[in-house]
């Protein structure tokens, strides 16, 4: 498809998916509040205020489709009200227009899971942000099965890649380690833990777009290398960057305390169940229809930790 395709939100997915559909000549336009500085060749922006409805219809107008990807600040209060009013202004804006819409989502909307993770996995609205993004969810859901847009959702657990922050690989993992740091986690370093590599995901959204409209409608899991230890990846990425692994893990109990100087910290009691228990990701829908072969972490983590360095040296 060679139709103009507007993504929403230049954050780590957004700024991937950019970069992968510039590199095969596609017609692209980033949208988000204020321009970047790095925008690719080819590339257009159009300012974007996702709780805007208007603003939202001015900034997709002309697009065959839509990728969105932004994120909001990680409290409760915030995610409460600004996912479903999202969602439903880019329900609202794209079935106006007529634009296939693929939403990045993430799998807050399980809840607590013991088995691994499947597309048809019952909707747990346990804790403000999971009940937030069951609530968007049910938006987009209800739409579809209306017939009033081509909609898909693309789901991913937490993810990591080069220069990548806001992950558990992140700035207290892996840009700790590069720093000569400890890495820095939250309840166990020796669960199995599914995490998605960023430019897979970018890969798995073009994938979506070029895919026939019988793809929407429905979601699908993005593919992740088989699931490690987050103490294995870290291993990895310390191998890679010649340092010493040094893990300091801090229990759940400490979260509340914490959270009096890290209010991020505090937001995250409610998704322990993110981090007590094995947490893996069934992709075999996605796999069967379209491809299976998810980076390797001894390819992505050394890739991922040496952009730290990198970034640091700079």
């Amino acid at each position: 498809m060679d139709e103009a395709i507007t993504i929403v939100g230049y954050g780590a997915v957004g700024r991937a998916t950019v970069e992968r559909l510039c590199g095969l000549g596609r017609a692209v336009r980033v949208a988000q509040r204020a321009a970047p500085s790095d925008l690719p060749p080819g590339a257009t922006f159009r300012p974007c205020d996702a709780l805007n409805p208007e603003s939202v219809r001015q900034a997709i107008e002309g697009s065959a489709q839509v990728v969105l990807a932004i994120g909001f600040p990680y409290f409760g209060r915030v995610w409460k009200e600004a996912w479903p009013r999202t969602l439903a202004s880019f329900v609202d804006a794209c079935a106006e227009i007529g634009a296939r819409l693929v939403f990045v989502d993430n799998l807050y909307m399980y809840g607590p899971c013991e088995a691994p993770m499947i597309e048809t996995t019952p909707l747990n609205p346990v804790g403000v942000k999971p009940a937030a993004r069951v609530a968007a969810t049910r938006i987009w859901m209800e739409a579809a099965k209306a017939g009033r847009l081509k909609v898909a959702a693309l789901r991913a657990p937490d993810f990591y890649g080069p220069g990548v922050t806001l992950s558990v690989l992140g700035e207290r993992g892996l840009a700790a380690l590069a720093a000569g740091k400890s890495a820095t986690l939250i309840g166990s370093a020796d669960l199995p833990h599914d995490i998605a590599y960023v430019p897979d995901i970018a890969r798995a959204v073009v994938t979506l777009l070029d895919a026939p409209d019988d793809a929407f409608g429905q979601a699908w899991h993005v593919p992740c290398a088989p699931a490690r230890t987050l103490r294995q990846v870290f291993a990895i990425g310390a191998a890679a960057l010649g340092v010493k692994l040094k893990i300091n893990v801090l229990p759940f109990w400490a979260l509340p305390a914490l959270g009096l100087f890290l209010p991020q910290l505090r937001e995250l009691s409610e998704m322990k169940f993110i981090w007590d228990r094995p947490y893996k990701v069934d992709s075999t829908k996605f796999a069967r229809r379209f491809w299976a072969d998810a980076t390797p972490f001894e390819t992505g983590a050394p890739v991922a930790a040496l952009s730290f360095r990198t970034r640091a040296k700079g």
